[in-house]
Formats: C-alpha cells, sequence, structure tokens
C-alpha cells in the first residue's frame, strides 16, 4: 500500500475503529474456530449439529442485524450503535460459563453475532473509491490477524484450561467495549439526507443491475460457513493433528492470507478482479479435495500456505466489486444490505455442515465444500465482469455512475 494510501485510511477515528475491530475479531474467531467446536464437543458432549447450530445462531443475528445496523448508523451516532453492539458481544462471552445445556449454548453464541455488524460496517465506509481494492486489503489484513490470532491462541490455551481461555476471551471483549466508549459522539458516517424509501429504491436498481453476483455471494459464504463446526475434529481425527499441529496450520493459512492481501489488492487493481477470483477459488476447491487424502502433517501444512494465498488472491477483488455498487450517501445502508445477502450462506452453512458430518464424517463436508468453490470457480470464467461498475474501464465506469 502506498504511503499516501495508507495515510488517507488510518487517521485518528480509523485507528479506533480498526483496534475494535480486531479485538472483537480476536474473540469471533477464537469461539467459532477453536472454543466453541472443542468446548462444546470436548466439555460439553455436544453434537457437531449442535455446535454447527450454535455457529449459525451467530451468524443469524450477525447477518440479520445488518441491514438494521446500517440503517441505525445512517441516522445515529457511531459511538452508540458500536458500543451498544459491543456490550451485547461482551455478554454473550460472559454467557458461556452457564452454557452446560444446549439452548444456553446457542443463545450466548447467536448474542456474541450482535456486536459485529456495526464497528465493519463503519469501517467499510471509510475505504477511498480511487484506492478501493488496496485499501480493503489492509482492512482484511486488520480482520484476518484478528480472526486468525484468536484461535491460535485459545486453541493453545485450551490445552492448559478451559478458565484461562474463557476468561482471556471474556477480558478482550471486555476491552472492545470500553475502547468503544471513547468514539467521539458524532455522527462520523456521512451521508446524504435522503429518504427511506428512495434509499430502498436506489439499491433495489444496484442489487438488479449485480444480479449475477448474487449466487457467488451466497455459494462461497455457504461453502466456508460449512467448514466452521468440523474443522478441529477433521484435523484431530482424519489428520492426526494435536492442538499444536492445528495452531500452526492456521498461523500458516492465516499468516500467508495477510501477507497477500495488500499485494493482491493492488495487483487486483492493476490487472482486474476476474482472474484473482477464479484462480482463488478454483485453488481453494481443489485443496479442499486433497485434505480429504489424509495427507501427512507436511503436505497438509503446505496446503495450508496455497489456502492462505487463494484467500488473499479472492478476499480483495470481490469485495472491490461488491464495493462499486454502495451507493454514495448511504453507506451505512448499502453495506449492510450487501453483508446481509452474503450473510445467507454463513447462516445456512454451519447447520449443513454439522448435519452431514454428524450422519457421515467429517471428510464428507471438507469434499462438499470444495465442490461448491470449483463451481463458483467455473462460473465466473464465463461471467462478464467488464459490464460490472467494478471491473468497467474509468471511461465506463463514470458513465456507468
Amino acid at each position: 500500500m502506498s504511503k499516501s494510501s495508507l495515510k488517507s485510511l488510518l487517521h485518528t477515528d480509523m485507528l479506533l475503529y480498526l483496534t475494535i475491530l480486531y479485538l472483537i475479531e480476536f474473540v469471533r474467531g477464537a469461539a467459532l474456530i477453536s472454543f466453541l467446536p472443542i468446548y462444546g464437543d470436548k466439555a460439553l458432549g455436544l453434537n457437531l449439529d449442535v455446535i454447527g447450530a450454535a455457529i449459525t445462531a451467530h451468524y443469524l443475528t450477525d447477518t440479520g442485524l445488518k441491514l438494521a445496523i446500517g440503517y441505525l448508523l445512517d441516522r445515529l451516532s457511531v459511538r452508540t450503535v458500536i458500543s451498544v453492539g459491543a456490550l451485547c458481544s461482551l455478554i454473550g462471552i460472559a454467557a458461556m460459563q452457564f452454557a452446560d445445556i444446549p439452548w444456553v449454548f446457542i443463545t450466548a453464541a447467536a448474542l456474541y453475532g450482535i456486536g459485529i455488524s456495526p464497528v465493519w460496517i463503519v469501517c467499510l465506509t471509510k475505504i477511498n473509491e480511487d484506492q478501493r481494492a488496496t485499501q480493503m486489503g489492509f482492512l482484511y489484513t486488520i480482520w484476518l490477524v484478528g480472526m486468525g490470532s484468536g484461535p491460535v491462541v485459545i486453541n493453545l490455551l485450551l490445552d492448559y484450561d478451559l478458565a484461562v481461555s474463557y476468561w482471556v476471551m471474556v477480558g478482550v471483549s471486555l476491552a472492545a467495549w470500553l475502547l468503544s466508549l471513547m468514539i467521539k459522539g458524532g455522527r462520523n458516517v456521512h451521508i446524504d439526507v435522503v429518504p427511506f424509501r428512495k434509499q430502498l429504491s436506489i439499491l433495489g436498481k444496484r442489487l438488479r443491475e449485480m444480479k449475477p453476483l448474487l449466487p457467488g455471494m451466497v455459494l462461497q459464504t455457504l461453502g466456508a460457513g460449512m467448514l466452521l463446526p468440523i474443522l478441529p475434529s477433521f484435523a484431530v481425527n482424519a489428520l492426526d493433528m494435536t492442538a499444536t499441529h492445528y495452531s500452526i496450520l492456521l498461523m500458516i493459512g492465516g499468516g500467508c492470507t495477510v501477507i497477500g492481501l495488500i499485494p493482491m489488492g493492488k495487483l487486483s487493481d492493476m490487472f482486474g478482479k476476474k482472474w484473482f477470483l477464479i484462480v482463488g477459488f478454483l485453488a481453494f476447491g481443489l485443496v479442499l479435495f486433497a485434505l480429504t487424502l489424509h495427507p501427512p502433517l507436511g503436505l497438509a501444512l503446505f496446503w495450508a500456505f496455497v489456502l492462505g494465498v487463494s484467500y488473499s488472491a479472492v478476499l480483495p477483488a470481490w469485495n472491490a466489486l461488491l464495493a462499486a455498487y454502495v451507493p454514495p450517501g448511504q453507506q451505512g445502508l448499502g453495506w449492510g444490505v450487501f453483508s446481509t445477502v452474503e450473510g445467507i450462506g454463513g447462516m445456512i452453512g454451519p447447520v449443513v455442515g454439522g448435519l452431514i458430518a454428524t450422519r457421515y464424517s467429517e471428510a464428507s463436508v471438507i469434499g462438499i465444500a470444495g465442490v461448491l468453490f470449483i463451481v463458483i470457480s467455473v462460473f465466473y470464467v464465463f461471467f462478464p465482469f467488464r459490464l460490472f461498475r467494478g471491473e468497467a474501464s474509468p471511461a465506463a465506469a463514470k458513465e456507468a455512475q
């Protein structure tokens, strides 16, 4: 990222938002990827379908509230929306100590989902149009460092003491809430005064324009969501990994993604998004198939490297395309709508993955997810990217506005 691009993004308010985002995503990654699956299985004896339901409940509240939160961000102070959401997340994590029965376990996971949307959408509204993919690469770097470091730390602590891992998550959630109270009270998201009905009309037009993108939006989050409840058990049962091995795998995959996000974002700004999406999704699907063959540890770690690079190619290109359809002055509502559409797959995926794993095997889930990503890749080979705002030439993009 160039110095000017970085400086324009990292002003004082944005640093505070990014810190809160990191802390919230640290706990989310720790909870969804390590704590809920491992604690639910080993400590509570819950089936994978119950664990999948808890993860789906988290995404249900996160996704279901995105549209409402986007609307609120267009009307209320950023501090109010973010701090209330962070408080709900703190309560959700704190309730985990009472989650000795399934419905409490699921409810606590759902409550934590309330705090995710506000700070994420605010950060997205700060992206500059002329440096969209590059700055999104940096934003996703912060997000992934949080999402990736959380499960690595908690996975190691889980082997030591469940109580310690729980209190670390509570402490980080508390820090995120306290920092949210330091946000300036004014409305920091710039918006035009447009009637809500007119806003929905504009967004409806944008959704119609990007209609061919919608299946991909759902399928890719469906495939990713299917993997969440079964990854730890698959690593232990199918790949014969210890908790330390699993942490190393997460560090390799997450680290390669973080390192690759900014350069991949710059390259997709320069050369277009199409082939970054095609190759990224294809590699993702093929590697998932390779993992079902029960590779040895060294080869599994190499596949984690490939997954990380593939993900870094997909994320900035994909989100830059979506950002082109957010109406100016209605960023909160716009990102709320698009994130809600994307979240449909995230809501369905964990339940589907948990049910398939319970009835068949974890490897079946990995293979089916691989098929979904390959199908998405093939679809984008024939996808007319030149017709879309995020991929048009500068003259065409200006005309489209």
